[in-house]
């Protein structure tokens, strides 16, 4: 049984504390460490079983019973935590970003090769059973080569000005999936970018110098051509959908929902909507990344998503904002350490 301690719970640290709770047989939650100690985290270290609760993260890492840790805390503390954890020779779960710093996430690599544990980093989608879907469609050779990749992400009410502030702008934040998934289900690196922005859903975002509605054009190696477009408001739920278009044939998805009936009357004709936020859409996701990850763990192969994916996808997310703020098309060796 795979020893765990959370590091942070905040949003993300509870999505996982819970995550693991109900669905990770193969580990336990011995630690949770949390800058306050207010009386709901005490109550979720209770239900989750921990025996130690901290205010102290380094207390976890000189834990000697902990084998791995999960890194929830905020973004701008995952690379220094990351690097001590590696340091007292934990495997490491981290949530993205690594770091909206390139050099800071080749540090971190760097650190993980010499270390000799494992380090995977939070890029849940991959294991979202549609997307799954989609891509043992395009491993299979079932759409033949791939022509066309086309992802829709819209989020169903915007963040606070105060998220946007230090969040690395709507690119880093949230496009920074899509773009990991066109890498994921086309198989392919990207060449080039162009994209795009604006602000059309809450002037406090543009006042924070960022967008709320934006869409990108990728050229991929061999041709191939991605499109994403994300909105920072989609007023009927949390929409997430995609197609690999091929010499073969296509393959797409459409948005989970609560149930599939549809009704069909006189005054027409009506189904349920998709979930409304990311942790109803992502839950289960969330808890096979997890799973994955304590296997490659307990039986020592490769992390399904490593170090090197999350460069990649920051690489993109920077070239799309500097993209979208010089009006031009940039290529990825602009973009370097």
């Amino acid at each position: 049984m795979l020893q765990l301690g959370i590091i942070g719970a905040g949003r993300m640290g509870r999505v996982h504390i819970q995550g693991i709770v109900t669905g990770v047989p193969g580990a336990r939650i011995r630690s949770i460490a949390a800058p306050h100690l207010r009386p709901e985290i005490q109550e979720l270290a209770r239900q989750a079983g921990a025996e130690i609760l901290t205010e102290d993260y380094r207390e976890v890492l000189r834990d000697p019973k902990i084998d791995a840790v999960l890194v929830c805390s905020p973004t701008d503390t995952h690379a220094a935590i990351s690097l001590e954890a590696l340091a007292a020779g934990k495997h490491v779960f981290c949530e993205k970003p690594v770091d909206l710093s390139l050099v800071k996430i080749q540090t971190v690599i760097d650190a993980a090769s010499r270390s000799g544990v494992k380090y995977q980093v939070g890029f849940n989608r991959r294991f979202d059973h549609n997307f799954q879907a989609l891509h043992r469609a395009v491993q299979d050779g079932k759409i033949g080569s791939v022509q066309m990749v086309k992802i829709c992400s819209r989020d169903s009410e915007p963040p606070t000005a105060k998220f946007v502030r230090s969040s690395g702008g709507l690119f880093l934040d949230m496009t920074v999936h899509d773009l990991d998934m066109v890498r994921f289900l086309s198989g392919c690196e990207v060449e080039e970018v162009y994209a795009a922005g604006s602000v059309l859903v809450d002037p406090a975002i543009g006042r924070e110098g960022d967008v709320d509605t934006a869409a990108a054009v990728l050229r991929l190696q061999g041709g191939a051509l991605a499109v994403i477009d994300n909105s920072r408001q989609a007023v009927y739920g949390y929409d997430q959908r995609a197609e690999v278009f091929g010499s073969l044939g296509c393959v797409s998805m459409e948005n989970d929902a609560p149930s599939t009936a549809v009704l069909a009357t006189a005054d027409g004709i009506c189904r349920q909507g998709p979930p409304w936020f990311f942790l109803e859409r992502y839950l289960p996701a969330f808890q096979e990344e997890i799973r994955q990850f304590v296997y490659a763990v307990e039986h020592d192969s490769p992390v399904p998503v490593g170090g090197e994916d999350a460069l990649k996808a920051t690489v993109l997310a920077i070239a799309c904002t500097r993209s979208a703020q010089e009006r031009r098309p940039v290529r990825l060796e602009e973009v370097s350490l």
